[in-house]
């Protein structure tokens, strides 16, 4: 499989590249101004350094998003709050970012792609310092979901960005690199943030946080090419986008993928307490962290070939390792091994869907990756909200049950979709 966005007119390899490009220019005009120079000369290297600093922009974004949860009693403390409103400065964060991928999406789509990020990471930068500044709750708040606003001009970005400077054939491992900021982020930044919160407090979390931001700028200031956003007429409304044949069906799993996993993952400390493994949190989040790096890799390399067989892999080993955690969790063998299996499905589950979204959607992919992202940042959001009304009214094992429920119903989607959102050509 190969993404196929931008690509078919390219796929006449008998033809020089002046006329590549007329024949792009006939058929799929938008192509031409979002193709990259590799894709034009018919080269077949990804860009690597361009890819890593779109990389380095979704780890600083996750990191940013997730870094309160690591320090929540000193924030607490600094704030002189509950760590339970301290933790809504990720709740808040991650709300801003579904509310706002959408519409700054289109406000910014004429913007140069480069120009979108560098305001992006310049917020994330200044709102992680002044987090670390910040001694008031209702002001971190208000620094917070600003933050998320930045966030909100990332996630939309990185997919077809990489998608768009990768040679034909090799969008989704470019994808996949792009998008492998965030698994890594969960699975090394965040504990990295712990850790210097030790030496320097709280604040120095955030001020490296501010400091890696700046530097991520720098990088994609030097390589990143800027490409150009959409003109006026090629912008796609949102109500438009989402009748495309297959984009629902893949909206919907995303969604049931993505609460079942927050639901977990969320709460995950409370599951581990309920099975006897309290003191194991650390070692458990390892062993997903480091399952989920590793997916990066195998998923990247097939990615191009055989998208549909790994979404369905991925949503079928996730509901395995969940079922294997509602009935075997009391022995933690086992619940090691679940957990490894669950960081390994869930890794590359954002290449995955969002290389899906860019299929069923080609040309109209920019607004299908915001509302992607709403959804996911939604996920977020609800798979909180769900998994404590959960605990709190039927016990911590209920969470495994119901994150269950919800991935039968994505892998339904999923197998189901063979036509338009999965289909079996991918």
């Amino acid at each position: 499989m190969a993404l196929r966005w931008e690509t078919n007119a390219a796929r006449e390899t008998s033809l020089s590249p002046p006329s590549q490009v007329r024949l792009m220019e006939q058929h799929m005009p938008e192509a031409v101004h979002t193709t990259s120079p590799a894709v034009v000369r018919g080269g077949d290297r990804l860009p690597g350094k361009a890819l890593l600093g779109l990389f380095l922009t979704g780890f600083v974004g996750i990191l940013t998003e997730c870094l309160p949860a690591g320090l929540l009693p000193d924030m607490a403390r600094s704030l002189h709050t509950s760590v339970a409103l301290t933790g809504q400065t990720v709740t808040l964060y991650a709300a801003a970012t579904s509310i706002a991928a959408i519409p700054l999406t289109r406000a910014f789509s004429k913007w140069p792609r480069k120009n979108v990020l560098l305001a992006a990471l310049a917020i994330v930068a200044v709102t992680n310092a002044l987090t670390a500044l910040s001694d008031n709750y209702t002001l971190t708040l208000v620094i917070r979901f600003v933050a998320g606003l930045g966030t909100a001009m990332i996630w939309p970005q990185l997919g077809g960005y990489a998608a768009r400077l990768a040679p034909v054939g090799q969008q989704g491992r470019a994808i996949t690199v792009a998008l492998a900021g965030t698994p890594i982020g969960l699975a090394l930044g965040i504990p990295l943030g712990t850790w210097l919160s030790t030496l320097g407090g709280w604040q120095a979390a955030f001020y490296s946080c501010a400091g890696l931001t700046v530097l991520t700028m720098l990088w994609a200031l030097v390589t990143l090419p800027n490409l150009p956003g959409l003109a006026v007429d090629q912008r796609r409304k949102v109500s438009d986008t989402l009748v495309i044949p297959g984009l629902r069906v893949i909206l919907f799993a995303i969604a049931a993928y993505m609460i079942a996993h927050n639901i977990l993952y969320t709460y995950v400390s409370d599951f581990l307490r309920h099975v006897g493994m309290e003191g194991r949190t650390g070692l458990v989040l390892f062993v997903f962290g480091v399952t989920s790096v590793l997916s990066t890799l195998v998923v990247g390399m097939h990615i191009d070939r055989h998208l549909r067989k790994l979404v369905v892999a991925s949503t079928v080993l996730f509901a395995i390792s969940v079922l294997v955690l509602a009935v075997l969790s009391g022995a933690p063998a086992l619940v090691y091994i679940a957990v490894g299996a669950w960081g390994f499905a869930f890794g590359s589950s954002a290449s995955l869907f969002i290389g899906a979204a860019i299929n069923a959607s080609r040309e109209a992919a920019d607004v299908a990756q915001s509302i992607v992202i709403t959804v996911i940042s939604g996920s977020i959001a609800a798979g909180g909200l769900v998994g404590g009304l959960l605990i709190a009214g039927l016990g911590a094992a209920s969470i495994t049950w119901a994150a269950l429920a919800l991935l039968v119903a994505a892998t339904a989607a999923v197998t189901g979709g063979r036509k338009h959102a999965f289909p079996k050509s991918a």
